[in-house]
Order: C-alpha cells, then sequence, then structure tokens
C-alpha cells in the first residue's frame, strides 16, 4: 500500500482568525507548533496530529464553495455538546443518520465555506 493515513488538509482561509476559532471552538481542535512558514496561518491539532492547515491565501480565492475538496470528515465525541456548541456558536448546520449503522452525523461548513462532516456512535 502506497499510503497508510490522512496527514493534513491544507485551507486558504479568508479571514484567518474567524476560522481558527470556529475549529477550536465547533470542532473541538487546538491551535499547535507550526514551522516559520512566510505566509501567515495556524497548524490545528487533533491530539498530537496536525489535522487542518490554516493558511493566507497567495491570490484571490473564489467567493464561495471549498473547490475540489467536497468535504473534510471528524470521528465525533458527545454528540449532545456538540450540538450546544454548534448552537451557541450560531452555525447552520444539518443532522443525519447512516440507515446502515445509526451512526450520527453532524454536517457544518467552516468560514471559507469547507463542509465538516462529524460522525458520531449510535445512540444507546
Amino acid at each position: 500500500m502506497a499510503v497508510d493515513a490522512l496527514q493534513h488538509v491544507n485551507i486558504h482561509a479568508r479571514d484567518l482568525e474567524k476560522s481558527r476559532d470556529f475549529y477550536v471552538r465547533c470542532i473541538g481542535l487546538r491551535v499547535g507548533d507550526r514551522p516559520p512558514i512566510a505566509r501567515p496561518g495556524y497548524w490545528l491539532y487533533l491530539g498530537d496530529v496536525p489535522v487542518i492547515h490554516l493558511i493566507a491565501p497567495a491570490a484571490a480565492i473564489p467567493a464561495t464553495g471549498s473547490g475540489a475538496v467536497d468535504h473534510v470528515a471528524f470521528h465525533g465525541r458527545d454528540y449532545e455538546g456538540t450540538l450546544a456548541t454548534l448552537r451557541a456558536e450560531g452555525a447552520t448546520f444539518r443532522e443525519a443518520v447512516v440507515a446502515r449503522d445509526n451512526t450520527r452525523q453532524l454536517f457544518v461548513h467552516d468560514p471559507d465555506g469547507v463542509k465538516i462532516e462529524l460522525n458520531f456512535e449510535p445512540a444507546r
């Protein structure tokens, strides 16, 4: 096999601080160490892994959407707590259930239009 793990998703953020705050407050990532890169940005960590790299765009980016990236998916924890956080932040989101195994899903867009999928264990 040529690959064995996803390392990160790089997102050109129109407003670095707004995007950083979204991923920290709504998704639960944390800002962490980032090498000295010329363009401003943040590396956002899940545990010890910098899974989202936010960077200031080098040129104009489209006004909406996320280019070729359809979505970024995370395994979620604390479904009810996440719902409460999204509501408190005023985020628009969609709930779904996967019929095959009753996985609960939340779909929310970050400030730059990137769709974030959160997958939670079935309710017990």
